[in-house]
């Protein structure tokens, strides 16, 4: 027998047919009642997006899969507890979908905390360009503007005090965040600093606060609140002189550390990185540390030194706490003239293990 279907019985099965809808489920966002077949030429980026708050804000960083003909999206970082998320779907020739979500907030017990705040001195420049907040365990991503506040010396708020982007700067473990202060408050003659005025004043002190509800990865507050008391001295202006550097030999056949001694702190992150030793049989390996308020550098080898010529060599881009480099000041007085040069993008510092 062949059983024959009315046209109006199909079009009462077309219109029973489930519509799209996107669902979260395991921090992962999926297209249901919708085949994938082939993948767009733009990419499956190109249809389905996943944006983190509210206004203009780019969509999320992740990858795509298709898991049994459903699309899968599954973000690149955790999902900060508390955040509202929009997905919108727009496969080609029908109409868009879109879903809101909110992680859930809950109610843990945390050991997150700030492990330490660079600089650490507690004399910063006038023209200070930023912090470092590092943290025990790796944090949420969206909440920094929230809970991150510069205090006065009456305890009271300075609006405006951070560059508050919304693609917050964390490192690749969501363990240490950078935050900038407002370039336009720092460098002379911009508009804002006009309008709104120096950041920081030389001669006053300030306190960083960070709120104790800001949540961690897991979605739990962080264990304490954290307060960083601070003094502002004179503005930093002049270019980094590796000529004012001291370098202090390690002893040759030994595992010391070589060092080298600053005027001034420099920024952590960069000592971290721009610093490499070469010898005679190529690059020393080895461990770098940064002390006295990042103003000494260490390198400890993972061999024993051997006689013979070493260079370290620096690149430019290191700069001070007021983003000054090597051989150019960050904020540049146009009608200072320029006396010193320093040409290439590496600076090499000779020096031979002491031989006793």
């Amino acid at each position: 027998m062949t059983l024959r279907i009315a046209p109006a019985c199909l079009l009462l099965f077309a219109l029973a047919a489930p519509a799209q809808t996107i669902r979260m489920e395991g921090g992962a966002f999926r297209v249901d009642n919708w085949q994938a077949a082939r993948e767009p030429a733009a990419g499956w980026g190109s249809i389905l997006h996943v944006y983190a708050g509210e206004g203009d804000v780019p969509p999320l960083l992740g990858s795509y899969a298709v898991e049994g003909g459903v699309l899968v999206f599954r973000p690149k970082y955790p999902l900060g507890a508390g955040v509202h998320l929009r997905a919108e779907f727009s496969p080609g020739g029908a109409a868009p979908v879109t879903a809101s979500f909110d992680v859930p907030r809950a109610v843990l017990a945390s050991t997150t905390r700030v492990s330490q705040v660079y600089p650490t001195t507690n004399l910063l420049p006038e023209n200070a360009l930023k912090l470092y907040v590092c943290f025990s365990a790796p944090m949420s991503e969206g909440e920094a503007w929230q809970h991150v506040h510069l205090l006065d010396s009456s305890g009271k708020i300075i609006k405006l005090a951070f560059l508050e982007i919304d693609q917050e700067l964390w490192d690749r473990d969501h363990t240490r965040l950078t935050i900038l202060f407002d370039p336009g408050r720092i460098k002379r003659g911009l508009a804002s600093m006009a309008e709104a005025g120096k950041i920081l004043e030389a001669g006053k002190s300030y306190t960083l606060s960070i709120e104790r509800d800001w949540h961690d990865a897991a979605g739990a507050p962080l264990a304490e609140a954290y307060r960083k008391e601070f003094r502002v001295g004179p503005a930093r202006r002049d270019p980094i002189d590796p000529h004012e550097w001291r370098v202090h030999p390690p002893r040759a056949g030994s595992f010391q550390p070589l060092e080298v001694a600053f005027p001034q702190p420099l920024d952590y992150a960069l000592l971290m990185r721009l610093f490499r030793v070469s010898g005679p049989s190529g690059y020393v390996e080895g461990k770098v540390s940064v002390t006295d308020e990042e103003s000494v550098w260490r390198f400890t080898p993972r061999e024993p030194w051997q006689p013979g010529k070493f260079l370290i060599e620096v690149q430019k881009a290191l700069e001070d706490l007021a983003g000054n480099r090597i051989g150019r000041a960050f904020d540049v007085d146009t009608f200072a003239p320029v006396t010193k040069e320093i040409v290439g993008e590496v600076v090499a510092l000779p020096f031979r293990p002491r031989v006793e």
